[in-house]
């Protein structure tokens, strides 16, 4: 049985461009509400999911279309490189050129830069914890709020939660994990030099972060990391 085209909410705009990425042009998608005025909004990047591995951002048109309508605001979703083909740090690297050129070019997309936010889901949410640490290390840009959904940030795969879930039928299982993390690291795999850019859990220390919102599923191959990772955010006073 097919699924019926999805109708496009007739209070979004949305608009496909090519902008410099870290490794020659890269897609971005722009969401905005129809009905603007010359108020500056606030805006936020958008990281798609699939385990490093897989997707684009055509798959989260209704989700992007959601938070623009609820938070009013403007959303910058990233198509960044893949692997195998395009190991670490290629996705890191792109979202962090999405992410300067969003802030760069705030005047022409009417955002305000005192409220940037990123987000993303999985492999996404990996990224997302990522780009928060490269976004502080480097000094910017400013961001007032990450969320980091079920994130996918722990390469070793030694939680109990990362050997619960190991069904065929499960939407991402142990097996998924572990070959995705090694497409991703590439001749990086399997060494304790990883960097946190890559593997957000080998980060020495997780102050000076923005504000963060995460979830978690108790049926989910990330859930340990997660906890792990909010109990340690906690400690460091975020």
């Amino acid at each position: 049985m097919s699924i019926p085209p999805r109708e496009k909410s007739e209070h979004v705009s949305t608009t496909s461009r090519m902008i410099p990425g870290a490794a020659g042009e890269m897609l971005v998608k722009i969401y905005e509400p129809v009905q603007r005025t010359d108020a500056k909004l606030p805006a936020m990047l958008w990281i798609h999911g699939g385990g490093y591995v897989m997707g684009h951002p055509d798959m989260d048109d209704v989700l992007c279309e959601r938070f623009v309508q609820v938070a009013k605001c403007v959303v910058v979703s990233v198509d960044y490189r893949l692997a195998p083909e395009h190991p670490y740090p290629a996705a890191i690297d792109d979202c962090y050129a999405g992410l300067t050129w969003m802030s760069d070019e705030a005047e022409s997309l009417g955002i305000d830069l005192d409220r940037i936010a990123i987000a993303g889901a999985s492999g996404g949410g990996g990224l997302t914890a990522a780009l928060a640490l490269m976004a502080r290390d480097k000094g910017g840009p400013a961001l007032i709020f990450q969320m980091p959904l079920y994130p996918m940030i722990d390469d070793r795969n030694i939680t109990a939660s990362s050997h619960e879930i190991t069904a065929d039928n499960a939407t991402w299982n142990r097996t998924n994990n572990l070959v995705a993390w090694s497409m991703y690291l590439g001749e990086r795999n399997d060494t304790s030099e990883v960097s946190p850019y890559a593997v957000p859990s080998k980060a020495e220390s997780l102050a000076g972060l923005p504000p963060t919102y995460t979830c978690i599923g108790q049926l989910d191959l990330f859930r340990d990391e997660t906890i792990e990772y909010v109990t340690r955010l906690a400690q460091a006073g975020q």
